[in-house]
């Protein structure tokens, strides 16, 4: 979606109407996920997320409106969040990039006693994410909204996650576009220290030469250990959903490796 110059004049909005119409991205402050919550602290580093713009269909508007200012909430760094009173107790996982989110109702609906910390930067997505946890009932699913690294350096304690998932992370394919990848061991030094010791990290890909990288910067990362005694990849867990994105990618011939890493 195109931006408005700002000297355009915007109609006047119809009160019988939810606030974000269909294929807009612009909610009410409050009500829905802000485009750049950690625009005070703009940094110049390698990102390894790009935002998409999607349209926004009126379900994932509403869902929005209904519930984002229960359960959504945008990594702005300027506080740290209370998980346990976030979760009521419950111990707590992180998602990175959850895509649709239909793995991760799935997971949640599957595992009600623990906490799922969704992150992505897809709006789509997030109120996608948030209607399934609305109609099932899911009440251990939060949505965050933003960049993962800020989140994880300004805005959780040391030893709060009990977890970490990365599936399908982007596997920036083009050789100059390897530095932008997630699993770099910066990335883990830094998750280390918000995961408790015994806590596993969960990841995933379709990408092989991506496989590779991670086992090898995995493996030779002091705060990890590789759980599969062989120190290879692991079978894919019951608990990890096959998505439509990856059943597309099996069709295709691609082969999913899965890596699952204890926190030492």
């Amino acid at each position: 979606m195109s931006e408005q110059p700002e000297n355009t004049p915007h109609p006047a909005a119809d009160p019988a109407q939810p606030v974000a119409q269909r294929g807009s991205r612009r909610f009410a402050p409050g009500e829905g996920p802000l485009p750049d919550p950690a625009g005070s602290h703009h940094e110049r580093r390698i990102r390894s997320f790009q935002p998409r713009r999607s349209r926004v269909t009126t379900g994932q508007a509403e869902a929005m409106l209904k519930r984002w200012p229960d359960w959504g909430l945008d990594i702005d760094g300027k506080s740290v969040l209370d998980l346990g009173e976030m979760f009521d107790g419950l111990p707590v996982v992180l998602e990175i990039g959850f895509g649709m989110g239909e793995a991760t109702a799935q997971m949640a609906a599957a595992d009600p006693g623990t906490g799922i910390l969704a992150v992505d930067v897809h709006t789509p997505g997030q109120g996608n994410l948030l209607g399934l946890a609305d109609r099932n009932g899911l009440t251990n699913v939060r949505v965050a909204n933003g960049d993962a690294i800020i989140l994880l350096r300004e805005m959780l304690a040391p030893d709060a996650l009990d977890g970490c998932r990365v599936y399908f992370p982007d596997p920036w394919p083009k050789a100059r576009h390897h530095k932008r990848r997630l699993i770099q061991p910066e990335f883990l030094t830094l998750l280390a220290t918000r995961m408790k010791p015994g806590a596993v990290l969960h990841c995933a890909t379709d990408w092989e030469e991506y496989a590779e990288q991670m086992l090898e910067v995995l493996s030779a990362h002091p705060d990890f250990e590789n759980t599969q005694a062989d120190g290879g990849y692991t079978p894919r867990p019951s608990f990890r959903p096959l998505t439509r994105f990856e059943g597309q990618g099996l069709d295709k011939g691609h082969v999913v490796h899965d890596l699952l890493f204890r926190r030492k």
